[in-house]
């Protein structure tokens, strides 16, 4: 039986491209409809996307499985955004007020789009996180009623290489895919493995993936550092396979035998692992040499940890990702930072019901697309039709959908955290902010014409010769009641 009323979201992975459907229930809970994924790794590098039309042929072929298996028509889907060039920069608005003013919510949003109107090259913003507002020497989450001479706002910018958010937008657009919701999956990952006292307390969340790995520092409920790493677990991979074997049997071993931290004392010098029947390697050496990498993903990692965090990290270190699954990971982080409380999020905070495999087996592997899902609100079911064909669906009456074109202009202060607009988005809030300051503007000439209008019309009530045409009517007037 076709579903009617289901949420579908895409993540774009180095390794996998991957589709969900799924339907959220009143209690937070959402049923898992259909999961499809499909290999990425000629297209998507470093999660971002290089080859256009491989990838809009893949997105044509995830959507065309999931409809398959839902046996309804997808009208929009929800999309995580991520990858390499992704990174957090501070920004500082300020602005003067005359006296004790009293701060209002307009200038804080004036503060908001002053922000979103800086312009840094070849990147784009993304999004921006409010960070806290400067009133005077005291810093404020909400400064709007406060008297003050002056304010400042504090906002952390998330960028994203030009090219790439273009790229990204065009891809869907070749494959006549809707758009319902472009999100930072950084922050749809965080919201659904992180708890509430992690984020209030300070805590980094480590998205462990085959390319990259994705660090957010949260400290006071608030996303206070962003970046992305072009190292992951495949690069370990890679490293294994210069020991002189395929790649294919390097992640093998990797599975099999890899450890993030091994104590020197426990080292067999003598031991041998297997790479197939004929062929082994020395177990020190394979040791050292996914240490040494995992070492180094670890080391720039804990750099890109803003030093003023270091001591602020009461919620601890959070591990996720396909690469949280290795062996004394914990332990490895450990060592290298001396945090404490280290956390592996296996999977996420929602109830998950289904029948995957891949969901079902808690290796945080699926917990970014799982985010995703978790924020769509937009059902994005359309017609029920027959996977097999037929032949007169085109002639039948088509049920409209909202969709991306059909919901109205956001500016950017109408955003909820994580969204990012689209290109069609944003050229459609372009252009009501066009039609807006044209309409403004016609209304400030038509004022400026009433106006001058009154003042001609006062000049010509107090010019000498219609004061004397005045007066020559009153003294008419005056003769004229004198006769009577």
């Amino acid at each position: 039986m076709a579903a009617k009323d289901f949420i579908v979201a895409i993540e774009l992975g180095s390794s996998k491209v991957t589709g969900i459907a799924g339907q959220k229930n009143l209690d937070g809970s959402i049923n898992v409809l259909a999961v499809v994924k499909e290999n990425s790794s000629s297209f998507i590098r470093k999660g971002v996307v290089y080859n256009i039309d491989k990838t809009a042929q893949c997105l044509t072929s995830i959507i065309k499985k999931l409809e398959n298996q839902l046996k309804t028509q997808i009208t929009q889907v929800y999309v995580g955004v991520g990858g390499q060039s992704i990174r957090s920069v501070k920004n500082v608005v300020t602005k003067d007020l005359p006296g004790e003013t009293i701060i209002t919510q307009d200038m804080v949003i004036e503060l908001m789009d002053a922000n979103r109107n800086m312009t840094y090259q070849d990147q784009e913003i993304l999004d921006a996180a409010v960070q806290e507002y400067k009133v005077g020497t005291q810093f404020q989450l909400d400064p709007v009623g406060i008297q003050a001479t002056h304010l400042e706002g504090h906002f952390l910018n998330i960028l994203e290489r030009k090219a790439f958010y273009r790229n990204l937008n065009k891809c869907f657009e070749t494959a006549g895919i809707n758009v319902a919701e472009m999100y930072l999956a950084p922050l749809a990952l965080a919201d659904s493995v992180l708890t509430e006292v992690e984020k209030r307390s300070g805590c980094a969340l480590v998205d462990l993936g085959s390319d990259t790995t994705t660090v957010s520092v949260y400290s006071k409920n608030i996303l206070r550092h962003l970046a992305v790493i072009p190292l992951g677990s495949n690069n370990i991979t890679k490293d294994i396979a210069t020991l002189q074997m395929e790649e294919s049997d390097a992640e093998k071993m990797k599975l099999k035998y890899g450890s993030a931290y091994t104590d020197n004392n426990e080292i067999d010098n003598e031991l041998k692992y297997s790479i197939d029947p004929d062929r082994q390697v020395e177990s020190r050496k394979f040791i050292e040499i996914v240490e040494g990498r995992l070492e180094e993903i670890i080391e720039n990692v804990w750099y890109q940890i803003p030093s003023e965090y270091y001591d602020k990290l009461l919620g601890g270190i959070i591990l996720t990702g396909g690469g949280s699954n290795m062996k004394n990971i914990e332990k490895a982080f450990f060592n290298h930072t001396h945090v404490d409380k280290i956390r592996i999020a296996k999977f996420v905070s929602q109830t998950v019901q289904t029948n995957n495999e891949d969901i079902k087996a808690h290796n945080g592997t699926m917990n970014t697309v799982l985010g995703l899902l978790a924020k769509g609100d937009i059902n994005c079911a359309g017609d029920a039709f027959d996977p097999n064909g037929d032949l007169f669906a085109s002639l039948r009456p088509q049920t409209p959908h909202l969709t991306n074109d059909q919901r109205p202009a956001r500016q950017t202060t109408d955003l909820p955290a994580g969204v990012i607009r689209t290109e069609a988005e944003k050229q459609k809030a372009e252009e009501e902010r066009r039609r807006q300051q044209e309409e403004e503007e016609r209304a400030r000439l038509e004022e400026e014409r009433r106006q001058q209008e009154e003042e001609a019309r006062i000049r010509k009530e107090n010019s000498t010769w219609n004061k004397f045409k005045k007066g020559l009517l009153n003294f008419g007037k005056k003769i004229v009641e004198e006769e009577d």
